[in-house]
């Protein structure tokens, strides 16, 4: 899809792929739908929408995905102003990818994305691993 971005996110507090699972079906049960709030809209938001994922990164590494459905203007708890990124609930995990810490979010170009694990390594037996070993055995350069 030529039009098609993506957002990298760090997921700040999250331990791991199940917390942000809980953390986010808590999110969605309490206010839907669901939706992660950030200060600054994207200004590239036609093509993010386009097809385009938030990759978050957990514990240092990018290890799951998910397709931002909208970004719409939101408010935060206290009134401010902030942009709504709707997120499909679906956890899609990826090949893993060590990436450095940085602030806020970036884009991410759909070329630049590490693949769904669905697609790139199940012959392998890579989505079968516990994530616990896949985050190491990333770190260590090895998948």
């Amino acid at each position: 899809m030529p039009g098609m971005l993506h957002i990298l996110k760090l997921a700040v507090g999250i331990r791991d792929v199940a917390h942000l699972h809980a953390v986010q079906t808590a999110r969605l049960a309490a206010n839907p739908p669901l939706r992660h709030q950030t200060r600054n809209s994207p200004r590239r938001a036609a093509e993010v929408v386009d097809g385009g994922s938030i990759y978050w990164v957990i514990a240092g590494a990018i290890l799951v995905r998910q397709r931002i459905t909208a970004i719409v203007p939101g408010r935060w708890d206290d009134g401010t102003a902030c942009a709504d990124l709707i997120l499909d609930p679906q956890l899609v995990p990826v090949s893993g990818r060590i990436t450095r810490a940085f602030q806020g979010w970036r884009y991410l170009e759909a070329a630049a994305a590490p693949p769904d694990l669905a697609s790139a390594a199940a012959a392998e037996g890579e989505s079968a691993l516990p994530e616990s070993l896949r985050r190491e055995l990333v770190a260590l350069g090895l998948l």
